[in-house]
């Protein structure tokens, strides 16, 4: 029998575990009918928050993760078992305990008087996607498939992940996970439910009949960013320029009864392009045309979200470490928990502090989540809030009262396809790389030809 059996169910994950409780774990696995089956190997219990220190340490090894959680129990670091014994044991824990634990915690954070959380009474959340790099194995491959460029791989294996959050504190309401050969719109579909009662922002890729049904068959509503393309034949004229049109399935005619009929407003952001949102808030006199306009930058919330999983909390351009598809899984809704629990904290931190979740440091708070596990100083709950005291006068320095300066950078190619790029390309992809800038402000100007 391993030295740590028995020992091991009494490590915890820091401040984490202010949310991930032992009463909440042992009540998923029950849920899941996961059980110690195995005389002497790793407990659940024990694994289930040895998996989510593998999302808050990503670049570290098993061992060193292990040594993370552990060092500070003297019975327990001086023992540590093997990868393959870790392997093992999350193979026995799956992929559906982390999943069940992500939607025990899930759900919108910001309370009432936040109000970038809010647009007349609507809870305003985004649906957007990210994909994550896998190892390239024959199993990732074939599960979650990748990019391709002239019939052969270019690159690795990419897990895709769909996610509902709320734009006003990051918290991921609902996500959904997939892989690179799914579409985002059917991921988006199975999170309709969770949606209900809210302002629904999405980009240009996911306008659909189906999605745009479940949706406001859930009890949502919805403004979409669209193509020209789409619902482009006005029914009706509205009194401030807007318009009623049509949105069919694709193959369609216009008058066909199986489309939706959607309100248009198009606008322009300091002479640029002409942006087409469609919403179902037809009324406007209700919904004015131009407030409808201003918040759907709210959208990129999500985006600030993603980069807080992905280049702080995985690490920039990190691949998962699991090789085997049920892992990856299991992995990704380790990473969604974290990043949960961390906004959490932020939550926490700017009630206390009485300003927006947006001026609290992410990477202040993840660095103190992880220095929490590593001594070990928060077992139990009277000690996790003495922590938590001593966080936010630590972070109060990296708070900040203002407003949110608006800035903006330059798009270009972060990742080249190939290393191998030829130096003139390579001179055309990084000559124009400036540092984030201040900007004034937007001006949103509905299209002069529906504004007549």
């Amino acid at each position: 029998m391993h030295p740590w059996v028995g020992i091991s169910d009494h490590v915890r994950l820091g401040v984490v575990t202010r949310w991930v409780t032992p009463e909440l774990v042992g009540g998923v696995l029950e849920k899941c009918g996961v059980r110690d089956k195995k005389s002497g190997a790793l407990p659940a219990g024990f694994m289930v928050y040895f998996t989510l220190a593998l999302a808050l340490f990503q670049q570290d090894s098993y061992d060193d993760v292990a040594e993370q959680l552990v060092g500070s129990v003297p019975e327990l670091s001086e023992s540590i078992p093997n990868k393959s014994s870790f392997t093992r044991a999350r193979r026995r824990l799956g992929p559906r305990v982390l999943e069940t634990l992500f939607r025990e915690l899930a759900g919108p954070l910001a309370p009432v008087g936040l109000k970038s959380a809010f647009y007349r009474g609507m809870r305003l959340a985004a649906v957007d996607g990210f994909v994550l790099d896998v190892p390239d194995t024959t199993a990732n491959r074939a599960a979650f498939g990748g990019p391709v460029k002239n019939g052969q791989p270019a690159g690795f294996p990419q897990a895709r992940v769909v996610t509902l959050t709320e734009c006003g504190t990051h918290a991921q309401v609902d996500a959904a996970v997939g892989g690179f050969n799914g579409g985002e719109p059917e991921l988006a579909i199975k999170m309709a439910d969770s949606a209900a009662g809210m302002l629904v922002i999405m980009d240009r890729g996911f306008p659909g009949v189906v999605l745009w049904r479940a949706y406001t068959g859930a009890g949502a509503h919805l403004l979409i960013r669209a193509r020209s393309s789409v619902a482009a034949r006005p029914v009706e004229h509205l009194p401030d320029g807007t318009y009623l049109a049509r949105m069919n399935l694709a193959g369609q005619k216009g008058a066909h009864p199986g489309g939706v009929l959607v309100r248009v407003i198009e606008y322009r952001v300091d002479s640029g392009e002409v942006v087409r949102l469609l919403t179902d808030l037809v009324d406007p006199i209700a919904y004015p045309a131009a407030e409808l306009a201003g918040i759907y930058h709210s959208r990129w919330e999500a985006e600030s979200a993603f980069r807080q999983i992905k280049t702080f909390q995985r690490g920039p351009a990190e691949v998962l470490r699991s090789g085997d598809p049920d892992l990856v899984r299991q992995e990704v809704w380790a990473h969604l928990v974290v990043h949960h629990c961390l906004t959490q904290v932020i939550i926490a931190l700017a009630d206390d502090n009485r300003i927006d979740p947006d001026r609290v440091s992410f990477v202040k708070v993840l660095k103190h989540a992880r220095r929490s596990v590593v001594r070990q100083c928060t077992d139990t709950p009277t000690k996790i809030n003495e922590f938590l005291v001593v966080l936010a006068a630590k972070v109060h320095r990296k708070l900040d009262n203002g407003a949110r300066r608006l800035r903006e950078a330059d798009r270009h190619l972060k990742r080249p396809d190939s290393k191998y790029s030829s130096k003139l390309s390579y001179r055309i992809n990084t000559r124009d790389r400036r540092p984030t800038r201040r900007v004034t402000a937007k001006v949103i100007t509905l299209h002069p030809a529906i504004v007549q």
